[in-house]
This record gives structure tokens, sequence and C-alpha cells, in this order.
């Protein structure tokens, strides 16, 4: 049988096993650590951020991010539904209420003229939203300028949910800069990993010195265990902290070879006039590209997203379709949700493509031929 290629593969850069054994060495097994620290300064002066906090994952910054804002049950939360579900489970965890906004077709995320709308719309039903929370799909940055503008319009914070696009700028800023959170997701599958982990940053310092309490179990300062709020085990361990110094060290050169990855792609499919791979809508936009996507369109092979994927499985190469939109769920389907059909286009003609940093000659070599077999 074939090897299989993944969607998604962890990349190591060699630095990590350097960090992760000076813990071993100095016996910095515990929690925290130097590690964490320096991780927390390193990924903080990469965003061009003043302040960061290391986590157990993206979720559990997520989670945080709406605990600082004062979300609670029953306040209304702005989300767009083209997203994974972690994005909504956050707000689910406190008891509020996601408000679903659809997609436009440039970016593939939320769509500024949907946002106003449903913000006029939850006003006028006497209940104004707390909160945004905006999703970067597969690294590509959103509308900022226009999501900014409705935000300030109506006085609405932002929370970034920039997991996927770490490294990803509008007009030369990073993602996750732009609100007055941000969050960053180390998972096993992302541009870089610590197997299992995630981040908040801000430029508020009280924010960030908040959610480490709160990360801790929230312990009281005293030389027993007090505890005057609810806390959670949300803090990254020293360990994986040293995995993370090491991929932030490669970051750049990793979103270079899955830019690549992107052309490479462009040049597959110029063959097939029915196929869209999803790219940069202006110069404005640099997408890190952590999944190359496309759409298949209609044509008169009768060629669908479905019999594209499961002709890729067959080589055992993975290939997987796009997020399915929240509002589709579900566990979220009775939400609020303002809709102008792109998510459900997107997800019904939408296909991820192998895009890992470190995909070789060879694998390459098997997806185009898969591709152009499948396609042919």
């Amino acid at each position: 049988m074939k090897s299989k290629i993944y969607l998604s593969s962890p990349h190591l850069g060699g630095k990590e096993i350097e960090y992760i054994q000076e813990a071993i060495d100095t016996n910095w097994i515990a929690p925290l650590g130097p590690n964490v620290n320096g991780f927390e300064a390193e990924l903080a002066a990469y965003s061009n951020r003043s302040h960061c906090a290391a986590l157990s994952s993206g979720t559990a910054a997520l989670h945080l991010a709406l605990i600082l804002l004062g979300i609670e049950q029953d306040d209304e939360v702005l989300c767009s539904t083209f997203t994974f579900s972690a994005t909504a489970n956050a707000i689910a965890y406190q008891k509020a209420i996601p408000i679903f906004i659809d997609s436009e077709l440039e970016t593939w995320n939320m769509c500024p003229i949907i946002l106003r709308e449903s913000i006029s719309s939850r006003i006028a039903l006497g209940k104004k939203p707390k909160a945004l929370l905006l999703v970067h799909l597969y690294g590509m940055p959103s509308k900022m300028d226009e999501i900014l503008a409705v935000c300030t319009e109506f006085d609405i914070p932002i929370i970034e949910d920039s997991a996927e696009a770490l490294g990803a700028t509008y007009k030369g800023q990073k993602m996750g800069t732009f609100g007055i959170l941000g969050v960053y997701s180390f998972n096993g599958n992302k541009i870089i990993t610590t197997s299992g982990g995630g981040a908040l940053i801000s430029e508020d310092k009280a924010m960030i010195d908040q959610s480490r309490f709160l990360a801790t179990q929230a312990r009281d300062d005293a030389p027993h265990y007090e505890h005057s709020h609810i806390g959670y085990n949300y803090r990254m361990s020293n360990i994986i902290a040293g995995i993370g110094r090491g991929q932030l060290q490669v970051l750049d050169k990793h979103i270079a070879l899955r830019r690549a990855n992107n052309l490479w792609y462009q040049s597959i499919f110029k063959a097939y006039d029915f196929i869209t791979v999803f790219k940069e809508p202006t110069a404005d936009y640099f997408s890190n590209h952590w999944l190359s996507c496309i759409l298949v369109n209609e044509n008169s092979k009768g060629i669908t997203r479905e019999s594209l994927r499961l002709a890729m499985t067959t080589e055992n190469i993975e290939c997987r379709p796009l997020w399915k939109p929240m509002h589709q769920q579900p566990i979220f389907k009775h939400h609020p949700a303002y809709m102008n059909g792109i998510s459900d286009l997107l997800f019904e003609k939408g296909l991820c493509l192998p895009s890992s940093s470190n995909l070789t000659e060879t694998e390459k070599y098997r997806i185009e031929e898969a591709l152009h077999h499948a396609l042919s």
C-alpha cells in the first residue's frame, strides 16, 4: 500500500530538542518555567504585541478571551459561521448565544455587509451583541478595514480567532493584532505546533495578567491554596513551550513553503477551468496558506468535490471538505444566523488539499499525478 500523504503534518525544525533537553537537564518539568516565559516573549515580539499568555490550546485562549470581555449567560456574541466548532464552543462554555454571520466570496471570511445588518437587527430586537469573534480562515485575512469600521460604529470589541492565520498579514499588520485580544493555536496540524497548545495576545497587560491568573486555577496570593474565583487548568507546560520556541525559529520558512504549495496548485489547475484555487484577492492580503483549498465548480464531466476527494483517498492522499458551517451543525442549528448562502456554497464545493510544509518532491509528484488522473 502507498504511504499516506497527510493534509497537514507536523514539521520540526531541529532546535526543538535543545529546548526540551535543557528543560530536562535543569529539571524544569513542572508546568511553568523558562521555556514558557521565553515562548511568550518571543511570540509577542513576532506578533508585534506587548503581552502574551501561553496556554494549553487555542480553545482555552478563546474561552479566556470571552471571560475577559465579561461575556456571561445569555449575552450575544457575533461569530463567523464558516469555522471549526471550537470557535462557537467557547461561546457555549459561557452559556452565551452565538449569532452566526455568513461569509463573502473573496476571503471566505465574515461578510461586513451581513455583519452590519445583523448588528442592526439584534439592536432592533433589544439585544446589542457584546463582542465579535472573527475568524481568519485557512490563513486568509478578513476584510479588516470594513469590519473594523462596523465594529467601531457600534462599539463592539473584537476577538480575533487567528488559530489558522499565524504570520498572515493585512496591509502589513499581523493577524491577531487588530482586535482587543488575539488567539493562536499550536495544534498538531497547524503551521507550527507544540503538539497541543495555544496563546492569547494583547496590548492590554491587565487582561493578559488576568488570563494567566485564571489559567492557573485562579489561585490567590496566599501561602495556602486560596480561591476567590473559578479558575481553569489552561496553562502551557514548560516542555511543550520548548517545542514552540524551536518552531518559532522556522515559522517564516514554513509560511514560505506553504505559500509555494499554493502557487504550485495554481499551476496544476490552470488546465481545468472548472477549478478555482483559493488565493488572495489583492496585494493588501498576505495569507500564510496554512491549507491550500479549491472550489470544484459545475462541469460537463460531472466531477464534484466529493468524487475528487474519494479519488484522492484511493491513492492514500488525504483531502478534506471545507469546514461545515456552524449554522448547519446539529448542536448550533437553532441559534440566530444571518445568511447569504456563501458558506453553504463553499462547503458544498470546497476541498482542502495536502499542504504540509514538509511535502517531498516524491509526494508532490504523486499528488499531481492523482489530480490529473481524477480530473481528466
